[in-house]
């Protein structure tokens, strides 16, 4: 009798010690199994050349976000872009979306440039008014070329 006492005490501590472990694991991760932290703004872009999924989406400077995916839309053909905004940060209804560098070569991300509206996007809302990047690689050889 006691035996079994003691094994069923010991397995009952090794499950919470597993589960203390997976909890930790998702949470220290920042995974988000169980609740999102997150909600989904789109934008259309004419080209999003050189943006990578997880690219920071900043305000002010302030990273307020990433980049989740973009895909060609097939009925206009042109980049779509969903991005994965912190719940707590209220993006207004006339925000720019900009693809930028950072320095003269480094990653792309998106400048979120807010306005002054009353109104707040809701998740799976679109950003109507954006920007493209600027394409170093095609302005150096239109200069090269004499096409400035």
């Amino acid at each position: 009798m006691k035996r079994e006492y003691l094994e069923i005490t010991v397995g009952l501590f090794v499950m919470i010690g597993i589960f203390c472990i997976g909890y930790m694991s998702i949470r220290l991760g920042k995974l988000d199994i169980f609740s999102s932290r997150e909600y989904v703004l789109k934008a259309r872009f004419t080209s999003v050349s050189g943006l990578k999924k997880g690219a920071r989406v900043e305000i002010s400077g302030i990273p307020v976000g990433k980049v989740g995916d973009y895909y060609l839309d097939p009925k206009t053909e042109v980049a779509m872009v969903e991005m994965m905004i912190k719940k707590d940060i209220k993006i207004d209804t006339d925000v720019i979306a900009s693809i930028k560098t950072s320095g003269i070569i480094g990653d792309k991300y998106i400048k979120l440039t807010l306005g002054g509206a009353d109104q707040h996007l809701k998740d799976g809302d679109m950003i109507t008014d954006t920007e493209s990047g600027v394409d170093i690689e095609e302005l150096i050889s239109k200069f090269v070329f004499g096409k400035v």
